[in-house]
């Protein structure tokens, strides 16, 4: 027996050895610079050199998210997370499909495939030097893997509305304990700010660029990835992937905002069941659905879960309405996708950017662009397919019919989109195109509403107003109305507030009422106003009527002023007097500045907070009231403060002048390691808009360099 399991270390060691060395000598090619602020500068020989040393330095500063986006898109949470997690695994599992995207690495193009085993190497390779980290689930990672996540968006994945809970409840799971996946609160979505600043309105001649993503805290990392045949790109990562998401190279700048373009129809099938198989009716004629067999494993049970799936020609069935089965069209992966997600970064200006989206593989973003020409362009969406304008696609369709399937994908210059603009200047705030330039906007007639249903919001208003009033812009400018502080949607709440009370002067509310219409509607820490605002706001909210729109979806501005001109005085002040029983039931008074309640801690790695230790006040609130900067903070498990979750990100903002000159901001630090320097050593920056700069040339690199390794 001793002599069996010797010979069979000697054979796992001697089969380890030529992929072990192929490792060191990856990693003799590759030279990683930290500098003050942990941020990884990677240099190597070749491309796939580059993204080896780039995943070595993300598995560095936070291998568990890593892995946690990785297990999410295998379909696998519930093997490490239990059954609160298997709705979403199946969710994921009817939509990305494993064995696609094993077959789309067997079929990419050469240069494609020596970048995604360079990705798998470069985590493996960490995992092999550092035996002290435990993977959660994944202790080897596989070249395909990329290719179930081939957008860096955090909201890549799109199903029309179906739910996770709808799955769960048409295949027979628990839903209960599954979410409503994207039917959130709008205070609590997240989203972005783009802008872009042409010719004639930068003082210096040079375009400007502002790359300001909204999303969950920590979910992307600062990086900057060099190979030396021909590649220097700074920006923003999702953990895990090797392309850089929101950046900018020596000849420009890509910022991603996510877009609501129609991109994921549902279908309302005909079906009847012959013995196991269910047919749906297309045309007159029936058809067999495909039928496949997904098996689930659920951390604490032996066995796993096997899911009987349908799907028709247009993709699974997902959800059940009205007694109807609903299958849903959508683009959630690809492989040309990922080719565009990396062809980006290496794009030498306007017309090689061009060609890149003319890819039309991008589901989920809007992109601002800003170059070393002086052009800026937006585009709103990427891929968007071809069908009837006349009909409502934010609405379930008629399945038995094929007029009703998608007729191609429209050219790159038929979507929405504006270069150059006459105003000069660009801003999306996950909102309609047609706001994107002021009076030189696109115009919303010449357009299907599937293109851009997406309505107006508060950020947008004040971007426009901002924007509208700038003159000679130079790069401060720029970061100080990437954080301008005012929340738009109070202008149009609290005038509502006051006539209220004017027809039912309360006593009691006099003093707050008061106080709100002298309030300058600023975002500030000592802010008593603005804590009693935000929480009467969030109290209103669930009451304020979405008026949906042609397209599916809903303007806030619309349903904000709709409501402070419809709503009644009781309404409104009962509301207000329900805040100042609140808080002086938490409080003991309801004077209590913003800045005492809302507050910034990072404690550990995950999403935990404790009213005991240290934290920082935040004047910033969600960036659904309005301001540019976005916080979005709330208790948690019973605590007093309000914490942040998400909102600002990675922020940078970037001059194409004959060399790039370029700041940026990322919230909390570069490390998931708590014991690191640079855990939390950018929050009291972030908080201020403070931005440090970026390094962004090799001789600066050097000379800033606080660690210099190779992995």
């Amino acid at each position: 027996m001793k002599k069996l399991l010797l010979l069979l270390l000697v054979s796992t060691s001697l089969f380890a050895t030529p992929e072990i060395a192929r490792w060191k000598a990856q990693a003799k090619r590759v030279t990683i610079y930290r500098d003050s602020f942990g941020v990884p500068h990677i240099y190597g020989k070749s491309d796939a050199d580059a993204v080896f040393g780039m995943l070595y330095a993300q598995c560095e500063d936070d291998f568990s998210r890593v892995e946690r986006n990785y297990i999410e898109k295998l379909g696998r949470l519930a093997e490490v997370e239990g059954e609160k997690q298997i709705a979403n695994d199946l969710y994921l599992r009817l939509i990305i499909d494993p064995v696609e995207a094993k077959a789309d690495f067997h079929k990419s193009p050469t240069w494609l495939k020596k970048l995604l085993i360079a990705y798998a190497d470069g985590i493996n390779y960490y995992l092999h030097n550092h035996p002290e980290v435990k993977p959660a689930l994944l202790t080897h990672f596989e070249p395909w893997y990329p290719l179930l996540w081939t957008d860096g968006s955090i909201g890549a994945i799109s199903t029309g509305d179906v739910t996770e809970k709808e799955v769960a409840e048409f295949y027979g799971l628990n839903s209960s304990i599954a979410s409503n996946r994207d039917l959130v609160q709008d205070e609590d979505l997240t989203g972005s700010n783009g802008f872009a600043v042409g010719k004639s309105l930068s003082k210096s001649g040079n375009a400007l660029l502002y790359i300001n993503p909204h999303v969950t805290f920590y979910f992307r990392p600062e990086i900057h990835v060099n190979s030396e045949t021909g590649m220097n790109v700074y920006g923003a990562v999702t953990w895990g992937q090797f392309f850089v998401y929101q950046g900018f190279n020596e000849y420009g700048g890509w910022m991603h905002t996510s877009s609501q373009v129609d991109v994921a129809d549902m279908y309302q099938e005909k079906v009847e069941m012959r013995g196991a198989i269910p047919y749906y009716l297309l045309d007159g004629q029936w058809r067999p659905m495909r039928v496949k067999k997904i098996n689930l494993r659920v951390k604490g049970e032996l066995m796993p879960r096997e899911i009987t799936t349908y799907f028709t020609h247009r993709g699974a069935v997902m959800a059940q309405r009205n007694g109807q089965w609903i299958s849903v069209r959508s683009y959630n992966r690809s492989l040309k996708s990922l080719e565009q997600s990396w062809l980006r970064t290496k794009t030498t200006g306007l017309e090689s950017y061009k060609r890149i989206m003319a890819m039309r593989a991008n589901t989920s973003n809007n992109t601002v662009y800003a170059d070393n020409k002086g052009n800026i362009a937006y585009w709103h969406g990427n891929f968007v397919p071809i069908r009837d304008p006349r009909k409502d696609w934010g609405l379930v369709q008629d399945g038995t019919k094929s007029a009703n399937d998608w007729k191609g994908l429209h050219p790159v210059e038929q979507i929405v989109h504006i270069i150059n603009p006459k105003t000069a200047w660009i801003q999306n705030c996950n909102s309609t195109p047609f706001t994107v330039s002021g009076s030189a906007s696109p115009i919303r007639a010449n357009y299907p509403a599937y293109m851009a249903p997406d309505g107006e919001n508060f950020r947008d208003k004040n971007a426009v107003r901002l924007f509208r009033n700038a003159k000679s812009m130079e790069l401060g400018d720029l970061m100080r109305l990437g954080y301008d502080r005012h929340l738009a949607a109070f202008d149009v709440l609290i005038p509502s507030l006051r006539k209220a009370y004017a027809k039912n002067p309360l006593p009691e509310l006099k003093e707050l009422v008061d106080s709100l219409g002298a309030w300058d509607r600023n975002a500030q820490e000592n802010s008593i106003a603005q804590h009693v605002a935000i929480r009467w706001a969030n109290q209103l909210l669930p009451t304020i009527p979405k008026i949906r729109a042609f397209g599916g979806e809903t303007d806030p501005v619309i349903n904000f002023t709709q409501f402070a001109l419809n709503a009644t005085s009781v309404q409104l002040l009962t509301a207000l007097a329900q805040v100042k029983t609140n808080m002086e039931a938490q409080f003991g008074t309801w004077k209590i500045t913003w800045g005492a309640v809302n507050r910034f801690q990072r404690i550990s790695n995950r999403i935990e907070f404790d009213d005991a230790k240290p934290s920082i006040p935040v004047a910033f609130t969600s960036s659904a009231w309005g301001q540019m900067p976005s916080y979005t903070s709330k208790p948690y498990k019973g605590s007093n403060k309000w914490y942040g979750v998400n909102g600002n990100s990675f922020v940078a903002a970037v001059e194409f002048g004959p060399k790039i000159k370029a700041y940026s901001l990322l919230a909390g630090g570069q490390s998931g390691d708590v014991s690191s320097p640079h855990f939390f050593d950018q929050a009291e920056m972030y908080k201020q808009g403070n931005f440090k700069n970026v390094l962004f040339y090799k001789n600066d690199v050097k000379k800033a360099a606080i660690h210099v390794y190779h992995p």
